[in-house]
């Protein structure tokens, strides 16, 4: 009766002979020795497995036949599975009804293999995973697949669905920025981060008792990456010095005052009255790979702060530079060191001074931020080999200068103002910057 030789009927009645040896098991689990129990374990997870299996494919086989369909499914399934009352027939009924519904039998269903709808039946006919797991990673897989390059769909599903299984569906969502840099099409982190800035948010203040002051705050990778950078060195624990006396104030208010010195500091000092960058009290190191550095994929890791391990798109990368200390660490291709480049030169607190007198403020077409609002703009990027010049400098308020680096434009800066007083002249074309560029370092004539 074993393999493939066995008909309906046999097959069912070894599954009767298994529930009644199972309903009897409990009377006689005091015989079983501590290896025996382990054994038994074994072997009832394995057939709880392959019961729950053939339970999917029981289902998919009664919607391949019509004899249920659509919305009908789940009260099917509860009917008769009634252990899945409990959780579990939402799951069941969804996958059922797209695996039942995309062919005319099991055996030569018209689902593509390679799919990750085919993928995950695969994994759930073989009892690798339950119907809910295969549920959340098919949803995961739909929202990863505008990101990935088309080729690269299966190895992830494949990937995830081999995570899941040894660990879990929730591990998952953790994964989606590494999978984006890895296996995403050129842009991909960048797309992702644009679009998670547009949901970041901090709320208004509430008072709670004891007049505690509590904020909500949700930060795009980039936003999260500068604000531990900046907070971090200065919510370390500090004992004195002199007495060798603790600090005993709990992490979290240590954060909080580290941020309110951030804050503190930003509206006293001017953000170039450092000098030296190298000194500045927050300084964002990351580890970035040659080629994505240069081809702008990929994505940056941060290192050394509490941050660690946060990915920062490309463009947020040179963003950043404009007006905040970085050290690049570039890797080679095979992750070796190649450079560990200085730290990013910042603009002068003098120089500053003159783009304010100069600019007036943010020199994006039809934009009347005033300078106080306006940050320093390389209009060549540090990554290209622009230098923290007033010849190579613009002044942009926040929403500009994300969207000069996002739409990659150029700027002409002028030593005298044309006829409108501007001493900045945007292309608003997208893709100026890599047509300036191309041309600005094209090969001259003899």
């Amino acid at each position: 009766m074993a393999g493939g030789t066995s008909t309906l009927t046999e097959r069912r009645s070894a599954l009767e002979a298994a529930r009644e040896a199972l309903d009897g098991l409990t009377q006689v689990l005091g015989e079983a020795s501590g290896p025996e129990l382990a054994d038994l374990m074994g072997l009832v997870d394995d057939v709880t497995a392959k019961g729950s299996a053939a339970r999917a494919a029981v289902t998919v086989e009664a919607v391949r036949r019509g004899e249920v369909a659509g919305s009908e499914t789940q009260a099917w399934v509860r009917e008769h599975a009634p252990s899945l009352r409990q959780g579990g027939s939402a799951s069941l009924a969804r996958l059922a009804v797209d695996v039942g519904s995309a062919g005319s039998g099991l055996a030569t269903a018209a689902v593509d293999e390679a799919s990750p709808l085919g993928l995950a039946w695969r994994a759930v006919e073989s009892g690798q995973v339950e119907t809910g797991t295969a549920c959340a990673v098919l949803r995961e897989c739909t929202r990863l697949a505008p990101h990935l390059r088309e080729e690269a769909l299966p190895t992830v599903t494949a990937g995830l669905l081999d995570l899941a299984a040894e660990w879990g569906p929730t591990v998952m969502r953790g994964l989606r920025p590494r999978l984006v840099a890895e296996y995403g099409h050129v842009g991909a982190v960048d797309d992702l981060q644009h679009r998670l800035a547009q949901a970041a948010r901090l709320s208004a203040p509430r008072v709670e008792s004891g007049d505690l002051t509590e904020y909500q705050l949700w930060m795009a990778p980039e936003q999260a990456a500068a604000l531990e950078a900046a907070i971090g060195p200065l919510s370390a624990p500090a004992p004195n010095p002199e007495t060798g006396e603790r600090d005993l104030r709990p992490a979290g208010q240590r954060r909080v005052e580290a941020l309110t010195e951030v804050c503190r500091r930003s509206s006293a000092i001017d953000a170039g009255e450092a000098g030296d960058p190298s000194t500045a009290p927050a300084v964002l190191h990351v580890s970035v790979d040659l080629t994505d550095l240069e081809g702008r994929t990929g994505a940056a890791e941060v290192l050394g702060s509490t941050a660690d391990g946060v990915l920062v798109a490309p463009e947020a990368l040179r963003r950043i530079a404009c007006d905040a200390a970085l050290v690049p660490y570039v890797l080679g291709t095979e992750g070796e060191l190649l450079d560990v480049g200085r730290v990013a030169r910042l603009f002068t607190r003098a120089q500053r001074r003159l783009l304010r007198r100069r600019d007036r403020g943010c020199t994006y077409p039809g934009c009347g931020a005033p300078a106080d609002w306006a940050r320093a703009h390389h209009v060549r990027h540090w990554a290209d080999g622009g230098r923290s010049d007033v010849g190579n400098a613009a002044l942009l308020c926040q929403r500009h200068h994300t969207a000069v680096h996002r739409r990659r434009l150029w700027a002409e800066v002028r030593g005298r103002p044309d006829d409108h007083g501007r001493y900045v002249v945007w292309d608003l074309t997208p893709g100026s910057y890599d047509r300036a560029l191309t041309i600005d370092t094209a090969p001259r004539a003899a």
